[in-house]
């Protein structure tokens, strides 16, 4: 196992799955820039890496993350405000941009910033004693970027409950809401989290590529451009070397050798 990076953001990289680790669990982990400036640095680092096929993210402590630092939104100008925004905005789409599939594992309270993390990443695990709440009404600052992804994840009513009630729900809730995948004992979520990570990463790099590519192109197209767009993606993949070699393996029964290419 090797260790990439440090402190905000650890990260190690083991047998194509690298972990990244929130790792200030005294302050709930917060979204402060500098960790957020890390996470992106370090997604992108690894993005671009083909010794890594999925990326975890985890943290310690209590909390996944209680989300944004509130003493960096205290007593600053609108350009600093906007700056903080501009940020964590990067990290979300840098998330999503990425080749490599990301998962949360979600241990404890994923709240405000830390919600939209979660709603971001491309999969969640979640422990049964973790919730997710957008609460920022309470504070007289509305959750509007993680409205963004939460709202994408489990639609209108359901968003705008979490969102103008700033109550939590519980992290069955959220998987009955598609908010996460799977709800698991608290001792199981970074093995689950793991495990999941590594059965994404046996399949190509390139597939999964185009197919997590793929997948965020489409999505918010009317149909019959998604099916334009999603075929011609399809008929160019099976062209790929990899797609040749997979499809031909499964005709012959054999475990395919992945090029990349």
């Amino acid at each position: 196992m090797a260790e990439v990076s440090a402190s905000p953001v650890a990260v190690e990289v083991h047998e194509r799955v690298a972990t990244l680790t929130l790792d200030n669990p005294a302050r709930r982990n917060p979204l402060s820039v500098t960790t957020m400036t890390a996470l992106t640095t370090a997604l992108r680092e690894l993005g671009g890496s083909g010794e890594v096929g999925a990326i975890v993210i985890r943290a310690e402590g209590p909390a996944f993350s209680a989300g944004h630092d509130l003493t960096e939104l205290l007593d600053r100008t609108l350009e600093d405000e906007r700056h903080i925004f501009a940020v964590c905005t990067e990290l979300m789409e840098t998330i999503q941009e990425i080749p490599q599939p990301v998962i949360a594992s979600v241990q404890g309270a994923a709240l405000a910033a830390g919600c939209q993390l979660v709603a971001t990443c491309d999969l969640a695990i979640a422990s049964e004693k973790a919730v997710f709440g957008t609460p920022g009404v309470k504070i007289g600052l509305f959750c509007s970027t993680p409205m963004v992804a939460v709202s994408r994840a489990i639609g209108r009513k359901r968003a705008l409950q979490m969102l103008l009630t700033g109550q939590t729900v519980d992290a069955v809730t959220a998987a009955d809401w598609g908010l996460v995948n799977e709800v698991v004992p608290p001792e199981q979520v970074d093995v689950r989290a793991r495990e999941l990570a590594g059965q994404v990463a046996l399949a190509s790099p390139l597939t999964l590529k185009i197919g997590k590519q793929g997948f965020y192109r489409q999505i918010d197209l009317p149909q019959r451009d998604a099916y334009a767009e999603m075929s011609e993606v399809m008929a160019t993949n099976a062209m790929a070397c990899d797609a040749q070699e997979g499809m031909s393996a499964f005709v012959e029964k054999r475990t395919p050798m992945w090029l990349g290419r």
